[in-house]
């Protein structure tokens, strides 16, 4: 109708291809980690978690005891507790923004 206002076109967002990522690389799809998964997600983690001193056993891909202690401390020290003992999106962001890469 003549008295309507003509529909204005909208914008649309961008459909996200494999190159957007957050600027540490990674895309906000990462695994959550917990005690008894393997894996090279795992070696990083025990990669990280040696860079801040919290870790000194073998890094061999194994979210174990081990790993699952170093992880809560690290959690309990930075006031990630909701997620204690488990490398969920909170902590693995706390996380890499401390660490290097491996």
């Amino acid at each position: 109708r003549a008295d309507e206002p003509a529909a204005s076109p909208t914008a649309t967002a961008p459909e996200a291809s494999a190159e957007d990522t957050g600027e540490d690389g990674h895309d906000g799809t990462e695994p959550v980690l917990r005690r008894g998964d393997r894996g090279p997600e795992v070696t990083e983690l025990q990669l990280r978690l040696r860079e801040v001193y919290l870790y000194n056993d073998a890094v061999n891909g194994e979210f174990d005891h081990r790993v699952e202690e170093a992880l809560r401390n690290y959690q309990w020290s930075r006031g990630v507790q909701e997620e204690l003992g488990v490398y969920g999106p909170k902590t693995r962001a706390r996380l890499e923004s401390e660490t290097r890469e491996p």
